[in-house]
């Protein structure tokens, strides 16, 4: 029996943890455990090397993927999805363990409908995977960036200035309402429920420097963007220096939290155990406090929301 591993998209942290849960659990099968470099991309080269036990101790706390990954433009033709099956073919693979997001999880799905056995391991940031309440690297991205808010909000409660703050999470808000909400945040945008409310800002500043306040702090989703323009128009609108602060990337680096090494390895272990039952063409997934698997199709087909109680806990916040 011979598996292949690979990373794909976004980098997260917990990524190693996974491919080392997924490598040790396999060889404790008698498996052979081939890790792919460079995501999609390697599998269409051949940029594969042997995985042993040694070969990942003392990955569990890096940050990053010791695979690699990169993005492969190649992989979303139906020639290029074909040579993909081909070599996974050529390379024996019994199975293959995709470790990434939503783009990943397509690409997984090609290459089950052309045959290849495939298990998905949800590795994002951005929280954004609909059948998994967690994806592994969201709680160190959080982490990571509210500890960056902290710090700016220190230097901005010294200048007196309006701080806009935007986060990751693509499409998704769940970065900005976890880190709105745990640094105590005047105003938190998210794309999901963001309505152009440029106003709504402006006079937010100005009730808070009524009530006292001097400084004030707004966390926007990458979603919203256009964090510089936003600090423009209200420093314009209030006479409140303003300030715009894109976190960007480091949020995607350091080492993983305990919640992360754990649930991947969780799940790592758990696509393994599909595999040895001859399940596979299905996407791992965390629910209710368990460990669970959907059809790999059924799980690209479903739709994630923030939910209403957020929502609505929100203004509460403000008063």
């Amino acid at each position: 029996m011979t598996i292949g591993v690979l990373t794909s998209g976004g980098d997260a942290p917990g990524m190693n943890a996974a491919i080392r849960a997924v490598v040790r659990a396999g060889l404790c099968q008698g498996w052979r455990v081939l890790g792919i470099e460079r995501g999609y991309a390697g599998l269409l080269s051949g940029d594969v090397r042997e995985m042993t036990s040694k070969g990942v101790s003392e990955v569990i706390g890096r940050g990053g993927t010791i695979l690699y990954t990169a993005r492969s433009e190649e992989l979303m033709t139906l020639g290029g999805q074909a040579r993909a099956a081909a070599n996974c073919r050529d390379m024996g693979l019994d199975a293959l363990v995709v470790i990434g997001g939503d783009g990943s999880f397509r690409g997984a799905c090609s290459l089950a409908d052309l045959g290849i056995p495939v298990i998905g391991i949800p590795g994002t940031i951005d929280l954004d995977i609909a059948c998994t309440d967690y994806t592994i690297g969201f709680d160190t991205a959080v982490n990571t960036a509210m500890e960056a808010i902290d710090k700016i909000r220190d230097t901005s409660s010294s200048h007196e200035r309006c701080s806009i703050v935007e986060v990751m999470g693509r499409s998704a808000g769940y970065i900005a309402l976890y880190c709105g909400i745990s640094t105590g945040a005047e105003d938190i945008l998210l794309p999901e429920n963001w309505k152009d409310d440029v106003q709504g800002l402006i006079h937010s500043v100005l009730e808070g420097r009524k009530s006292g306040k001097k400084h004030n702090l707004i966390i926007n989703a990458e979603g919203v963007g256009h964090s510089a323009e936003l600090a423009e128009k209200i420093e314009a609108a209030t006479g409140v220096e303003s300030r715009a602060t894109i976190l960007g990337y480091l949020q995607r680096g350091g080492s993983p939290t305990c919640r992360d090494r754990i649930m991947a390895t969780r799940m790592g272990v758990h696509a393994v155990k599909l595999i040895a039952a001859g399940q596979t063409g299905r996407v791992v997934a965390y629910k209710n406090d368990d460990i669970v698997d959907f059809e790999i199709h059924e799980a690209l087909a479903m739709q994630k929301h923030i939910g209403e109680s957020w929502l609505t806990m929100l203004p509460l916040l403000k008063r």
